[in-house]
């Protein structure tokens, strides 16, 4: 029987972990697992079988950081140590299963210790050809599945995924690797990360390493919640502790079992172990769960759709799409696709979301440009400086294509149509790619003039759909808004569709609503009240424009109304504040049709635009406008004192940033990007200084590496970023870096602070020799640690002097460290 057919039909089991097992082998710190697997065969192979033997059904190869982003031997080549992994546990199969059970044989693939473009500097499709190699090895050797794990980005978990599908035909598992909020690396949460990998196609989904089992008993609720897939759990042994030299975990076989126990009972039904399990742990696992039912496994109906780090589900709540990214209409936007001046899109983008946009439509289709080139662009950097989800908005399959394979999460796409050719066009697309499609009820015969023929398509499409195994929960319709001007029963007769849409099949909606109006005077009075009617006769989702007052007071007043706002709390918030906000806002903008240049104190001054607004050098940081950073630094220090500007500009924007970082109202990209726009304003600040004689004041020194014998530098190249914009300078050693050359170091260029971090389990080690080393022959040095398999106890036990959670816990240390809490 294949394994699809078992899953979600009986509760299966993975094994535990690989590489303390090897450490107690003789695996050496900064030795590749995965050469053992031809230096060592015996070894490795005796492991698989201790796994079988204890009563797992799938063992995974040894072959986690087998890719060519990471792996690097010059004695073996990648193929060779693919091959040998799986014959290794192929033979370990043969000898360890000897009652008759049906086991199988996963192709482990890990991440590749690099963050993608454009918070990293590894190309998304360089990625997908790493893991796309790897899984193709996998296969060719006789692997049943691909298992893909301990991944901290959904962009990167993307790529594997397609690499695996798009190159086998194995079954494909993935798990993430959240923190005890729920949060990926990268900010994803779990409906999110729940909603791409459906999208996608996964056969199973789950949570592996980071946490013991105690802690992911939540996470694997909230999984549950959302998820129609079969789900994984393998959490760690407890949390990492040290004695006597040697790393342990807390969680003991018997009581990690007990738990176990209580996670198939809240619904998994595939489980193993991560970091510090061993064939104990999974034979008393399995021992105690082998007789326990599982939950069945459930289709969920929400409509969702998704970016790196938010979920938004289409329910009876209406919700707004803004319109602004798109150049109908808008003369100013058409001049900004066609000079790829990207930092007015994605001022549009960042404006619809403070105006309380849940989805942003993006339509950059001209005449005279590349659309497929500048839809991946505009979608890039979109996604670098909001958390919306995106509605990619075009009728060229190539750019829908382009822009779906590169989104990080589950777009909205906008759209198909009732016409065959483009339910051909677009539906394999939302098949591989995942997402929410807008149907519009159209066809060959054009837009039937009444409710009932548009209500006919809108079935049609969805029965053409369901042919390719869309399920109607990722179809919106849109039942089209007529001018009512040219048809005077346009409105009557849309309100009518939507309403029997909803009626008869259930589904979500969707409407471009200001098309009501045209060729009409004023008409926002037109556009508010008809968006009022559409959500009463059950809207969705409008496509409207959120900077307009008419629009979101009709929104407004819906929701409270209507009871989604509760006590009418956020009416009461925003209006009882918005005639002293007017005030304000009167005072600040000078009313000129001109973005002016507002600092502290200083000067405002003109500069061209016709936005209105007033953008500060602060607000371009927060939101990450590189151009605007450049431009307004460049302004500024024409009359204001570099200094003042670094204290009353760069610094708080910063702070905002690096505040809401750690609350987790911002996420890793937006953060990044923020960074980049700071250090470009710094260095425009910086070459003012060189050219007038000013010297530089003396930047306090800080040596990071990633200890020997682990070559991810994610937390590493984070933490960089953060401490050479609050003015430290960084000696970046890399990473496998050696506790010698670390000590070398801190000696000859006289540190003081010394930043190191860990990935891997059999790695934490290396940071402990670090530390002894420096106690030893540089005892005035602070050590600072971090990484995923750290935590305080750890830390306190190898004698670090901090612990950093994150990047801006860091950078705090080191401020109070140095005392430069205000200083750059």
């Amino acid at each position: 029987m294949s394994i699809r057919e078992r899953l979600g039909r009986e509760l299966l089991f993975f094994d535990g972990g690989m590489g303390t097992l090897l450490q107690e082998r003789g695996l050496e710190p900064g030795e590749l697992p995965e050469v053992w697997n031809l230096k060592h065969p015996e070894e490795v192979e005796e492991i698989h079988r201790r796994y079988f033997e204890a009563g797992s059904d799938i063992v995974l190869t040894n072959t986690f950081g087998a890719n060519a982003c990471k792996f690097h031997d010059d004695n073996w080549s990648l193929e060779e140590v693919i091959c040998a992994a799986v014959k290794n546990a192929k033979r370990a199969q043969e000898q360890g299963v000897l009652d008759g059970r049906e086991t199988y044989v996963a192709l482990d693939m890990g991440p590749t210790g690099k963050l993608l473009k454009p918070m990293g500097d590894l190309d998304f499709e360089d990625a997908y050809r790493a893991f796309a190699e790897a899984a193709t090895l996998g296969e060719k050797n006789g692997a049943d599945l691909i298992h893909i794990e301990t991944m901290s980005d959904t962009y990167e978990v993307k790529a594997a995924v397609l690499a695996a599908k798009e190159n086998t035909s194995l079954p494909v598992f993935a798990t993430m690797i959240f923190d005890e909020r729920g949060k990926l690396l990268t900010g994803g949460d779990v409906p999110s990360v729940v909603a791409m990998l459906e999208g996608l196609g996964v056969d199973a989904i789950g949570m592996n390493c980071g946490l013991g089992p105690d802690q992911m008993l939540p996470l694997l609720k909230a999984m549950r919640r959302y998820t129609s897939l079969p789900v994984i759990v393998k959490p760690n042994a407890g949390l990492p502790k040290q004695k006597n030299g040697e790393t342990y975990y807390d969680v003991e076989p018997e009581r990690f079992a007990a738990t176990m126990k209580k996670i198939v009972e809240e619904g998994a039904c595939v489980i193993g172990g991560c970091c510090g399990t061993t064939p104990d742990h999974i034979r008393r696992m399995v021992e105690a769960c082998k007789n326990h039912p599982i939950l069945p496994v459930e289709e969920k109906e929400d409509t969702i759709v998704s970016s790196y780090g938010k979920a938004v589900i289409l329910g009876d709540m209406p919700l707004i799409i803004g319109e602004r990214i798109n150049p109908t209409g808008k003369k100013r936007f058409k001049e900004a696709l066609k000079a790829h001046d990207m930092d007015y899109i994605l001022k549009e983008g960042i404006t619809q979301q403070e105006k309380g946009a849940h989805i942003l439509d993006v339509n950059v289709g001209l005449p005279d440009i590349d659309e497929v080139q500048m839809m991946k662009d505009v979608v890039t950097q979109l996604q670098s400086v909001t958390s919306l989800p995106l509605q990619i908005d075009t009728v060229d399959a190539k750019a829908m294509e382009a822009a779906m394979r590169i989104y990080n999460g589950k777009p909205m796409l906008n759209s198909v149509s009732g016409k065959q050719e483009s339910m051909n066009a677009v539906f394999p697309l939302v098949k591989k790619y995942g997402g929410v499609v807008v149907g519009l009820t159209l066809d060959e015969q054009g837009i039937p003039s009444d409710a009932d023929g548009r209500v006919k398509i809108a079935g049609k499409i969805i029965e053409e759909a369901a042919k390719y195994g869309i399920r109607k929960k990722d179809i919106v319709i849109d039942v089209l808004t007529m001018t009512i001007s040219s048809e005077k029963d346009g409105a009557k007769v849309t309100l009518e569709a939507l309403r029997k849409v909803r009626e008869i099949y259930g589904v979500r909606t969707v409407l471009g609503v200001s098309n009501i109006s045209f060729g009409l005077p004023k008409r926002p009075v037109i556009n508010s009240h008809f968006y009022t009617m559409a959500m009463q006769n059950g809207l969705t989702a409008g496509i409207i424009n959120p900077s307009s007052e008419e629009m979101m007071k009709s929104y407004d007043a819906f929701l409270a109304l209507m009871g989604y706002d509760e006590n009418c709390t956020s009416y009461i918030t925003k209006y009882a504040a918005q005639a002293a906000a007017e005030k304000a806002a009167a005072q600040v903008a000078g009313g000129n049709g001109t973005l002016r240049i507002a600092g502290g104190n200083g000067p405002s001054q003109p500069v061209g635009t016709d936005t209105g607004n007033t953008l500060t050098l602060k607000y371009a940081i927060e939101k990450g406008l590189k151009e605007e950073a450049h431009h307004l630094t460049r302004e500024l220090v024409k009359t204001r004192d570099a200094m003042e500007i670094i204290q009353q500009e760069l610094i708080p924007a910063l702070n905002v940033v690096g505040d809401g970082f750690e609350k987790g109202t911002v996420f890793l990209p937006q953060l990044l990007m923020s960074a980049d726009a700071a250090k470009i304003a710094f260095a425009v600040i910086k070459d003012v200084l060189a050219e007038s004689g000013a010297a530089e004041e003396k930047k306090e020194k800080i040596i990071l590496a990633t200890v020997k014998g682990d070559i991810h530098d994610i937390g590493k190249n984070i933490v960089k970023v953060l401490l050479e914009n609050y003015g430290f300078e960084v000696l970046d050693l890399g990473k496998d870096v050696p506790p010698e050359l670390i000590v070398e170091k801190a000696i000859e260029e006289e540190v003081t602070l010394v930043g190191l971090s860990a990935l891997m389990t059999t790695t934490v080690v290396s940071m402990e020799e670090t530390i002894r080393q420096l106690r030893e022959k540089k005892p005035d040095c602070r050590v600072m640690v971090g990484g995923a398999v750290l935590n305080q106890e750890y830390a306190d036990m190898i004698g670090a002097d901090f612990y950093g959670k994150d990047a801006m816990q860091s950078v705090h240390y080191a401020q109070s460290l140095f005392g430069t809490e205000n200083k750059v």
